[in-house]
């Protein structure tokens, strides 16, 4: 026969309201408040400040730095260079995860690792690099030079800059759906004789959207925010090479805080909708896997 354990003898379980649980009583909201009060030295304090120094003087001020010409400039050229890097991105993004999520082939480790250098470089190395290659005494300078193109410190060098920083995100957010949708759809479609175009604007495109905006939507936040590259490609000149982030360093060195800060208010709702639209992106994501 076996003898019946008697647990509670060698495990004994505390009564509650025991000085034990009193004891552990407090770890939770002292883990909440150093986590509360580290946010709030570092994002809501510096972000309600930047609000306050934009608003400070009324809200006429405010509309007045953001019609300035340098602003405006610098809001223009803001956009069209994300109007041309997210495209060409976009399209690449999806060129790359189609071949590293539907193959496997030798060296596809080392090429997930090259499309993620932007995100391990500086994107002050990434401009160093560009105007290395670029620049009047770089690799192809001298042929620039001679054809009459020019590259640093002009638009073109802004545009590779800003690619080179947001190249890894499109593919980043749609590799990983593609690898988990598998590829049973796509081949019994094939079965059926629908051709590869069909394939993918019906049944592949459908399964990846919300991945693919996502990506997208990250891939226009950092365009339309970044700084390091761009500032070394650039040369920071007003109204002809200087984006929004530029906008608000070189205003800031001028003295001229408020218009610093009212730009900076500018950048940071761009951040805000950002994380709104992510935030739905994966609310949808997470009730179709549900449903599924």
């Amino acid at each position: 026969m076996t003898a019946d354990l008697d647990l509670s003898k060698n495990y004994p379980i505390p009564p509650a309201g025991s000085s034990r649980g009193k004891d552990k009583a407090w770890v939770k909201p002292t883990l909440i408040g150093i986590a509360i009060g580290y946010l709030a030295l570092v994002l809501f304090i510096p972000t309600l400040n930047v609000f306050y120094q934009a608003f400070k003087k009324g809200f006429e001020p405010f509309l007045s730095n953001l019609t300035s010409p340098d602003f405006l400039s610098a809001a223009q050229l803001t956009l069209l260079i994300a109007l041309i890097v997210v495209p060409i991105n976009t399209v690449f993004g999806l060129c790359a995860a189609w071949v590293i999520g539907r193959n496997k082939f030798p060296g596809r480790t080392l090429l997930i690792s090259i499309l993620d250098l932007p995100f391990a470089i500086s994107p002050v190395v990434a401009g160093l690099m560009i105007v290395l290659l670029y620049g009047r005494l770089g690799w192809f300078g001298p042929w620039l030079e001679t054809a009459g193109i020019k590259i640093i410190f002009a638009f073109p060098g802004m545009v590779l800059a800003t690619a080179f920083v947001t190249l890894p995100f499109v593919a980043r957010e749609v590799i990983p759906v593609l690898e988990e949708v598998g590829k049973e759809q796509e081949e019994a479609a094939k079965t059926l004789g629908a051709n590869d175009w069909q394939i993918f604007w019906n049944v592949t495109l459908p399964n990846i959207r919300w991945g693919l905006l996502y990506g997208v939507i990250l891939t226009n936040a950092r365009a339309m925010g970044e700084f390091g590259a761009v500032s070394v490609v650039s040369g920071n000149i007003a109204k002809k090479t200087q984006t929004l982030p530029l906008f608000v360093e070189d205003a800031y060195k001028q003295y001229a805080t408020q218009a610093a800060f009212s730009a900076a208010v500018v950048l940071g709702l761009l951040a805000v909708v950002t994380l709104v639209l992510k935030e739905i992106l994966e609310r949808k994501t997470s009730i179709k896997e549900v449903k599924e």
